[in-house]
């Protein structure tokens, strides 16, 4: 099974394919159109993806007979790599928040909220956070305050968390952009705070990689990747101590969810702000990723 998988995977044709079918399911001759490639072309590849059980063949009534309905089974796939070594990949589980979608906030101006095509309303509205849109966010920003998410605690069902991991692209707020300046940003869960990372600036000068061609280039571009960890060992910013607080300390399984908070903290000793990248903008294709590590129970 494991060579079947990483045969799959092993074409930028078949990995275009899955790409295609992340939101929608689509017959052989949809992927070949959309592709620019020969129907055939498309059948082989589709064929190998079913074989490998990547993708999930349904016959359909077509014009000409049946019509082979194609979609993605699986988003996240763990191999393990080494047959006498632990398995660290197999226990993990990821999830991906898109930015707009918070469940709470408190926001002071400078603020705004964008998605990949427009502003959503005039910047500096703190009450444009609970647009109707907000849910196609791509870029926020607030000179203080945070916004909080929700994460499903299914996890709890798969085996005892280890190991929580949150991920986002991140700098400071100021007026335009200005490099130096200085904003400590922290992040919590489940109302425990697992420590501030001090980013250096508004990033700006260059365009970031993934902005619309809308986007001024006097605003802010991009940010910087960081990560908060927290185990039993404590918290952690990338690799760096951050804070005591343990994973026992988030009381997980009192309620069916994880929240996530992002901000300012009210005894932070640089409020410079914080810009919360999605998926769309800035340097990196992601939105907020949460990865849970747990031992089986």
């Amino acid at each position: 099974m494991m060579f079947t998988i990483t045969h799959a995977l092993a074409s930028k044709i078949r990995i275009d394919i899955l790409n295609l079918l992340d939101t929608t399911s689509l017959n052989v001759n949809e992927i070949a159109e959309k592709l620019g490639i020969p129907p055939s072309t498309a059948a082989t590849n589709v064929k190998i993806l079913e074989d490998s059980g990547l993708i999930l063949i349904e016959l359909q009534p077509g014009v000409r007979g049946s019509m082979k309905l194609c979609s993605r089974r699986y988003d996240l796939i763990s191999l393990k790599l080494f047959k006498d070594k632990p398995n660290v990949l197999a226990n993990t589980i990821s999830y991906s928040m898109p930015i707009g979608n918070f469940t709470d906030c408190l926001v002071f101006p400078s603020c705004g909220i964008v998605n990949e095509k427009h502003h959503l309303d005039r910047d500096d509205q703190p009450e444009n956070f609970y647009h109707p849109l907000r849910h196609t966010a791509q870029l926020l920003w607030l000179c203080n305050g945070y916004v909080e998410y929700r994460f499903s605690s299914g996890f709890l069902r798969l085996g005892k968390p280890k190991l929580i991991e949150v991920s986002a692209e991140l700098c400071s707020e100021a007026p335009n952009y200005r490099n130096n300046w200085p904003s400590d940003i922290s992040v919590w869960l489940n109302g425990k705070h697992l420590g501030a990372w001090r980013c250096p600036g508004d990033f700006g000068g260059r365009r970031g990689k993934l902005n619309p061609p809308w986007w001024s280039d006097v605003n802010t571009q991009y940010g910087l990747l960081k990560t908060w960890r927290v185990s039993e060992a404590g918290s952690f910013v990338d690799e760096s101590p951050s804070a005591r607080t343990t994973i026992s300390d988030l009381e997980l399984t009192q309620q069916n969810y994880v929240t996530l908070r992002i901000g300012i903290a009210p005894d932070a000793q640089c409020k410079g702000g914080l810009n919360l990248f999605g998926a769309k903008f800035g340097d990196y294709g992601q939105d907020i990723v949460m990865r849970v590590d747990y031992d089986l129970i």
